[in-house]
């Protein structure tokens, strides 16, 4: 959630990211004017209420007659009390939806517009050239099956379209892929987590996820549970109600199978495993101090940046813009790879600046020290994340790596989590 202090003290910005954002920037008065019609409801019903404590004192002392009549003003009293409890309620409830509904305000720099806004940051590396190799590419899909890796087929037989079975070098080349990541996390100080896969309403919506209506997420309605479609949902929920040590950043990599309905996607990447129902993937989030977090997001994009080095495939950098963030972001890169048969980049990784957004809404605090060294107030901390491997990347190595027979070169990062193979041949 936004800082609604922040918010009534500088309400421009927030219209400058509104506007930015594509967004509706009137929603700043409305949450200004449900701030003030919180206050004053609070303060009429705490007015009351003191005097009726007042008047409970000269009811004691009264008798006879008096002490009928005051019985009677009390009774009104109280049902003035009452009513006025229940409006502070409903003004509460009001300012609360309006702040659940408020993206995050976005970090100065990130362009304005919509999903063709983003701006290029960098090209890394040349898209090889097929045709003066003297060979057509295939596309992963063509190519998982040449060399029994990937089997769509079956996966829609066993559960529907847009599932899969990844088989012999297809399973292990995804097992390679998330060691090399978690090898990567673990020399810079992440924690390894394996998290649930299925988390509470107010779970999935302290991380930003509207339940109600984002049509993406699975839910299991019996159990009121929801299946997350990354593991930065459980590990932003991990710390909920704390109070944290992030005098340095707190990093946690968390390797789970991840789950999207890809509703809004009908007919869009039907082939292959770009678009899939379920994938596994090696999410980082990190838990820092308000100041640290720009910094930490740029570690985050360089080591995606190493995970995209270590597979030898083309790829840019993007910085989304503004309409293109989603509820929590202030900030997201995006890194995608080269498509050969698609003559395009597209999307493997993102990383995104969260900043307190997420913890205001998991209520996680870190203890602020005052000047002479003791423990102060409490602040919110900021909290980030950005994805070190999904099943996706089999995509950009299968597609970038072929050769002409069919069969995949391994990139050298990976050899040693394959037993030293150098070639995926056909089967």
């Amino acid at each position: 959630m936004i800082d609604v202090k922040d918010l009534i003290e500088q309400p421009e910005k927030y219209r400058a990211s509104q506007e930015a954002r594509g967004e509706d920037a009137s929603l700043v008065d409305r949450v200004v004017e449900a701030d003030a019609a919180r206050r004053s409801s609070i303060a009429g019903f705490e007015q009351l209420r003191a005097e009726q404590k007042a008047f409970g004192k000269r009811v004691a002392q009264a008798k006879g007659e008096e002490k009928q009549a005051l019985l009677a003003e009390v009774k009104d009293l109280a049902a003035r009390v009452k009513e006025a409890e229940s409006a502070a309620g409903a003004a509460e409830a009001r300012l609360a939806e309006l702040q659940r509904a408020f993206p995050n305000l976005i970090v100065d720099g990130v362009p304005a517009g919509g999903e063709d806004d983003f701006v290029v940051l960098k090209e890394v590396g040349t898209p090889r050239d097929f045709a003066a190799e003297g060979f057509e590419p295939r596309d992963h899909l063509e190519l998982g099956e040449l060399l029994g890796a990937i089997d769509m087929e079956r996966g829609a037989k066993v559960s529907g379209a847009r599932f899969s079975f990844l088989t012999g070098v297809g399973a292990r080349l995804e097992l390679a892929l998330m060691q090399l990541g978690l090898d990567l996390a673990l020399e810079n100080g992440f924690v390894p987590v394996i998290p649930p896969t299925l988390v509470r309403p107010e779970t999935m919506q302290g991380t930003g996820f509207d339940v109600e209506h984002d049509d993406e997420i699975y839910r299991l309605e019996r159990d009121d549970l929801y299946l997350v479609g990354t593991s930065e949902v459980a590990l932003a929920g991990y710390h909920a109600d704390e109070i944290m040590d992030v005098s340095a950043p707190v990093r946690y990599a968390g390797w789970s199978t991840c789950y999207r309905r890809e509703a809004g996607s009908a007919g869009k990447d039907t082939r292959g495993i770009i678009r899939v129902h379920q994938f596994n993937k090696l999410e980082m989030f990190i838990y820092a101090a308000q100041e640290d977090a720009e910094a930490e997001h740029e570690r985050l994009l360089a080591w995606e940046e190493r995970m995209l080095g270590a597979i030898e495939v083309p790829y840019r950098v993007i910085d989304i813009a503004a309409g293109d963030l989603g509820l929590s972001a202030a900030r997201k890169f995006d890194c995608e790879a080269w498509v050969p048969t698609q003559g395009t980049y597209r999307e493997l990784t993102s990383t995104s600046n969260c900043t307190t957004f997420q913890a205001r809404r998991l209520n996680i605090r870190e203890r602020v020290r005052t000047e002479d060294g003791s423990k102060g107030g409490t602040r919110m901390v900021a909290t980030l994340n950005g994805t070190l491997a999904t099943t996706r990347w089999i995509v950009a190595i299968l597609e970038n790596h072929q050769n002409a027979d069919g069969s995949v070169t391994v990139p050298a990062a990976l050899r040693p989590y394959l037993g030293g193979m150098e070639r995926f041949e056909l089967v």
